[in-house]
């Protein structure tokens, strides 16, 4: 055996799952700051793309005269009121995703994890319609912490399901009790939302995943937990590098391995109850980026975390200008788009994990 067999075998782990603890080199580390500023500079023109092009007809012109001299009270409206805190939002939303997304791989092993389609968004979700039903709560400042609780309770049931398998929770387990449960909770507040007209009133575009029309102050009260989400979570991708190695071999490299997995879940709950909260169960998103960005990145979960946060929101904002094209003067909401897109992805994915691929 050569010296450096078990410096591939640790890299091969860590690709398969997501993770590696060891360090890249410093050149491919350089190139990977170079990606990073391109993405980042990917993201400022989506969301100019974002704040320029909508069902409302304005010229540039326009839309800068909104920016800087309002004179014209519907562009003014248009572009500033609701343009850009649906840029906003879009952002906040996306970057808690894509960070949720690539957190839940790396923390259930497991290549296929999703929020959306371990049925974390479709609890948070559910919980808030039963807020709205029975509580008559009406507000996101009171049902975010109904979507906190709903998030986190499916995330334990469903990881808690999977385990009672004969080989514990693996990939396509995982998946298929994730989409199973998610069906149950969708159908469960879809019942809500048709038997009670004033649940059904309120959950009409969120339920299927919008940056539209949200009540005043979202984008206020929902940054604060993604960006309390989103610094946990990027503070944990050393440890769950060496998680990727296996548990034992992380404990046996220092790593806390049961107070990594908590704060790992209590970093998902959060930034999915609050993105779901603010913009309804958006799904996909946290599963096509991060296997898009590892592309690049290799396993580094440092790196799939930081590629994750800045192009998950491209991805959403992207489908949501998408949605005001294609069915133009109407609108299509994100999480429709975003479905059509990510449902030939999971499909590919679970074929390759059918072959051993993933």
């Amino acid at each position: 055996m050569t010296r450096d067999t078990p410096l591939r075998a640790h890299r091969a782990v860590g690709a398969e799952y997501g993770g590696s603890p060891v360090p890249r080199p410093s050149g491919r580390t350089g190139l990977l700051v170079l990606g990073l500023v391109g993405a980042s500079g990917v993201l400022v023109l989506t969301s100019v793309m974002s704040v320029f092009v909508g069902s409302v007809s304005l010229t540039p012109g326009e839309v800068m005269a909104a920016l800087t001299h309002p004179t014209d009270l519907i562009a003014y409206t248009t572009v500033v009121e609701m343009r850009m805190p649906r840029t906003l939002l879009g952002i906040l939303v996306g970057a808690a995703l894509g960070a949720s997304g690539a957190l839940a791989q790396a923390l259930t092993r497991n290549p296929l994890a999703d929020p959306g389609i371990l049925g974390v968004n479709a609890g948070a979700a559910l919980a808030v319609a039963i807020a709205i039903a029975f509580f008559g709560v009406t507000t996101i400042h009171g049902y975010v912490w109904f979507a906190f609780a709903g998030a986190f309770a499916a995330f334990v049931l469903v990881y808690a399901i999977a385990l009672r398998g004969p080989h514990g929770a693996t990939p396509v387990r995982l998946t298929l009790v994730g989409v199973a449960l998610t069906a149950v909770f969708t159908g469960s507040g879809q019942s809500l939302a048709l038997v009670m007209p004033r649940v059904f009133d309120q959950m009409r575009f969120w339920g299927v995943g919008t940056l539209s029309d949200r009540p005043h102050g979202t984008v206020e009260f929902v940054l604060p937990f993604i960006l309390v989400g989103l610094v946990v979570a990027l503070l944990t991708g050393r440890a769950t590098n060496a998680i990727a190695l296996g548990d034992e071999r992380a404990r046996s490299m220092g790593v806390p391995v049961g107070l990594v997995r908590a704060v790992s879940a209590l970093a998902i709950t959060v930034l999915c109850g609050a993105a779901t909260a603010a913009a309804g169960p958006i799904a996909f998103v946290g599963l096509m980026v991060p296997h898009a960005v590892r592309l690049f990145t290799g396993p580094d979960q440092r790196w799939v975390l930081a590629f994750s946060v800045v192009l998950a929101p491209v991805l959403l904002i992207a489908a949501d200008i998408a949605g005001r094209l294609v069915v133009w003067p109407a609108e299509l909401q994100a999480g429709v788009v975003t479905a059509f897109l990510g449902a030939p992805v999971l499909i590919l994915l679970v074929r390759r994990a059918e072959r051993g691929g993933v």
